[in-house]
């Protein structure tokens, strides 16, 4: 992904899952923005889009965090929303037996007390694999890999979501189910 590219994702992510308001963008409750209101707030921040390089962004994207609706006008991330107006209703699912938690090791004393908490986003974000739970702990530091009894939680009926990116998403992992 080109230096721009990688400027325009990480503008969009900050925009479409957390600051909508700071560029007077408005989400509905799925999460999707117009695409020709996007490229106008943007350009009133000094942040010049066009269709060609939102659609090149989302396409390049290896973690596919954004979708383009299937009429093209509008685009959303698809999960790691902070945004109180964003709800996506994804539907539940059974997920395997185990899922993953990437985390830096300075956060494991507060996980050992109240488990794994969604903080400010909506959800835990859990991976199938241990190699992508790593690349996610190495963004906050030293990183670390929890393994969470998935199948066990669900089970107990704690629901599970999984994002069109293949993201596993929870409200919450107490502390009995995750291996550490």
């Amino acid at each position: 992904m080109s230096k721009k590219h990688t400027e325009v994702s990480k503008f969009l992510s900050y925009v479409l899952r957390h600051q909508p308001e700071s560029i007077g963008l408005t989400l509905d409750s799925e999460g999707w923005a117009d695409i020709n209101s996007l490229i106008a707030c943007a350009s009133k921040e000094n942040q010049r889009l066009d269709q060609q390089i939102i659609q090149a962004v989302v396409e390049g994207s290896d973690k596919k965090r954004f979708a383009i609706s299937e009429d093209g006008l509008c685009i959303r991330a698809v999960q790691g929303h902070s945004t109180q107006q964003v709800d996506i209703s994804f539907k539940e699912k059974m997920p395997p037996e185990f899922l993953y938690h990437g985390t830096a090791t300075r956060f494991l004393e507060a996980i050992k007390e109240q488990g794994l908490m969604a903080g400010s986003r909506q959800y835990v974000h859990l991976s199938s694999d241990e190699t992508t739970a790593i690349a996610v702990g190495q963004r906050h530091g030293k990183p670390t890999v929890l393994k969470v009894n998935a199948l066990s939680m669900y089970e107990q009926g704690i629901k599970f979501y999984q994002s069109p990116n293949g993201i596993w998403m929870t409200k919450t992992v107490p502390i009995r189910f995750i291996d550490l």
